[in-house]
Order: structure tokens, then sequence, then C-alpha cells
């Protein structure tokens, strides 16, 4: 662990300024031009950059330490072996979870989602039972869930948002009955930025002997989380936004739980004993990582962890809330300009609509500008039609973002709508 270090391995003053631009240099990527301009990278919500040091653990590692794990008995798979479980610690000590068997590894957000639906799900829920969710879910939290109900006769309940879009817990509360069985709420909307008060809901859906499920995938990567704190029983995210590998995400969830939830998928590793009359299942969290493992993929995401805690998330939230002042402040002030999701917690995600201009028009236009950001409906179709939009432009932050790429990105709209008038 390098958590009282900075990315170069210095001593780091928790009173230094914030690096942006020192750290920004740490990504090779960024060092790039796009269409003979400067590239100015503000989709992060969809995936973030990588480290060099990630990308060098990724190296490092198939080149001197790379074998299939836990089964192999010579000493590529046992150092390989120890590198994934230490990993697994990593992520344990970053979600501030109780117990390293509480981590489970799987392919992203959305299998960590599915994965409950598939298993908690199908043990727990039953027909005439209720599902409760939120306007603001991206379709990995709505499409898993109404699979279930579809297969087990179930009802999926939807909690209204405010205009600003914030969710209104009174009618979420009012939601919560003797039928619901399971409640499934973003941390961070990857539409609106809105940060929902997770412990609060916590709260109120216990009260009610509810379990909680958590989409963490943009809230990981810039917010301190702690899952014994906020106290939820299950906490999905994703390796890639977290400036990790693609194709590797984790689920969090109670022991007690998960010692209850049969298997997911069937294969190698997840078994103690196979016959062709029975099989035994193995311990918890082996018994939903069945067959050979993304060894790498946690290989890079233990080094993303620690690449972020290095830098300091406390630090890293204080310096994007900054950015996001100062990039909302520019934006808002644009005539023809409005913004979709004005709460008062947001994280480093801002929607918005140029009249007369297409989001996806706007987002070419700006392509080439070298200013990469997002044009569509986030995979989030229902929310869309709330906020009475087909579709948004969507820039979102990383702390390796610079107020220069925000005035990039204002000169650039204020371009297109003078191209597009």
């Amino acid at each position: 662990m390098r958590s009282n270090q900075d990315t170069t391995g210095k001593q780091r003053s928790p009173t230094r300024p914030f690096d942006a631009k020192g750290i920004r240099a740490g990504f090779p990527i960024l060092k790039q031009e796009v269409r003979g301009k400067p590239l100015v990278y503000l989709d992060n919500a969809a995936s973030a950059q990588k480290p060099q040091v990630v990308i060098d653990t990724l190296g490092r590692f198939y080149s001197t330490s790379y074998a299939n794990i836990h089964r192999g008995i010579h000493w590529l798979s046992e150092r390989a072996t120890e590198a994934y479980e230490s990993a697994r610690a990593d992520i344990q000590h970053f979600v501030g979870a109780a117990e390293a068997n509480e981590i489970v590894f799987v392919r992203g957000t959305t299998e960590a989602i599915n994965l409950v639906a598939q298993t908690y799900g199908r043990t727990h829920v039953r027909a005439g039972d209720e599902i409760l969710i939120s306007t603001m879910e991206h379709h990995s939290n709505i499409v898993p869930w109404q699979m279930l109900c579809e297969a087990t006769g179930a009802v999926l309940r939807v909690a209204p948002i405010n205009d600003d879009g914030e969710l209104l817990l009174d009618e979420f509360e009012k939601l919560l009955t003797p039928r619901t069985k399971l409640t499934a709420i973003a941390h961070v909307s990857n539409v609106l930025g809105t940060i929902n008060p997770i412990r609060r809901i916590v709260e109120l859906a216990h009260s009610h002997n509810v379990p909680v499920l958590v989409d963490g995938a943009q809230a990981v990567p810039h917010l301190a989380v702690n899952v014994q704190t906020l106290d939820c029983d299950f906490y999905a995210f994703s390796g890639h936004k977290l400036f990790g590998p693609t194709g590797i995400g984790v689920l969090y969830g109670k022991a007690a739980l998960l010692e209850t939830m049969p298997p997911y998928q069937g294969g190698g590793h997840m078994i103690q004993s196979v016959t062709f009359e029975k099989t035994t299942y193995n311990k918890v969290p082996d018994r939903f990582e069945a067959g050979t493992p993304h060894i790498a993929g946690v290989v890079g995401l233990g080094a993303a962890v620690d690449y972020v805690k290095a830098i300091g998330l406390d630090a890293i939230t204080a310096y994007e809330r900054e950015l996001l002042t100062y990039a909302t402040d520019r934006i808002s002030r644009m005539a023809g300009v409005r913004l979709i999701g004005t709460a008062k917690e947001k994280a480093g995600v801002i929607s918005f609509v140029v009249d007369g201009v297409h989001p996806h028009d706007l987002g070419t236009f700006l392509d080439n500008e070298g200013i990469a950001i997002r044009a569509g409906h986030h995979c989030a179709q229902p929310l869309m039609s709330r906020c009475g939009v087909p579709a948004t432009a969507r820039a979102s932050l990383a702390f390796y973002n610079t107020q220069e790429d925000i005035d990039a990105l204002a000169a650039a709209i204020h371009k297109s709508i003078e191209f597009f008038r």
C-alpha cells in the first residue's frame, strides 16, 4: 500500500495543492492529439483512462507471474494466486468490507447485479412480491429486475424523482411495504450526477426488513465508500470506471447473505466435489467464481485501487467538486444551453441540451474539436422520458481533468451554437 505517498512514490503532504496536471502526466493516452487538437477526455462516466502504473502492472504480471490460479501446485500458479487474493484483500479494505470473502469478482457492475437477481432474487422473490428501484436507474439496474419479475410474477415498483433529479425520499418510503423483497438504487446517477443519500435509504429499507443493493459504478471512482458505514447488503462496481482494466468488477455482499445464495454458474473451482449424482458447492466467494477468472484484470484492479488510495479519495472528491462547480457555472451561463440534473449533491457529471442541436450532432462537432463527451440516452431511457428529452450531451469528470479542459469544452459548445444556428 502507498496511501501516504503520491503517484511518484514520494511522501505526500496532506496540505499540498491538488496536482491534476501532474497526475494527468501519468496517463499516456491523454498526451495525444485527436484530429490535430489536444485530446480533452470528458467521457469518464462511460469508462476512465488507465494510469501508467496499471498498464505496467498488467504487462509485468503477464511477463513474470501469469498462470492459472488456486488449483496449481507449481511456483507460477502459487505466485499468481497470491497476487489475485492480495488484490481481493486490497479491494476489501478499499470499500471497508468486514471480510475478504465478502468480495466476489465478476465482469462488471452489470454481472454483479444479475448475479444477485439470479441467486438472491430467485431464492427470495415470489409471485406478488415487489422490487423497488428508482426513476434514475441505469438499464443494468432495471432489466435484471424486470427479468426476475417476469420469471416469478413479482412486480417492479419505481420511486419518483423531482425536477432537479433528486430522489423523493417520502415517496420512496411509501413504496416500502411488506411485499417489498429488495430495493436496488444507484449511489450516483450516471446521467444526472445526483448523489443519493444511501445511508438514509438503507435505514428506511431496513426498517421494513428490506435488503438494499447499491449500484456503485459511478461512485467508487469519486467518493470514499465504506459498505459497513452505509450498511448496504450488496454493493456493485466496475473496474474500468475506477482506472482499472475492462472485464472485471466487484460484488460486495454481506457474508451472512452470500452464504444463503446458491451458485450463479457451474464449472471449475466453484465446487468441493462432483459426482454424476451430486455436486457439493464451494465456500463463499469461490462458489460464485466459476471457471478461470480474469486473473490479470483482478491484479490490474488491485493496482488501480492502490493508485487511487495513494492520491486520496477525500482529495479527489474535493478537487472534482471544485471542477464541477467551475464547469456548471461556465456551461449554465451559455445562452441556449440547459442543464439536465441540478441536484444539490452531485458528482462530476454534467448532462445538458443545446437548443436546436441534437446531442449526437453536438457530440460529433465536439469530437472534431478534440473533445470526447458522450451523447445519447446513456442506458437510461426511462430517465430520459422523465426529463422530457430523447437524449443529452454528457461531460463527465475525473481527477486528471482541468479547468483548461472545461474552457475548451465551453468554447467548443459556443462554436457549435454558432455553427448550427
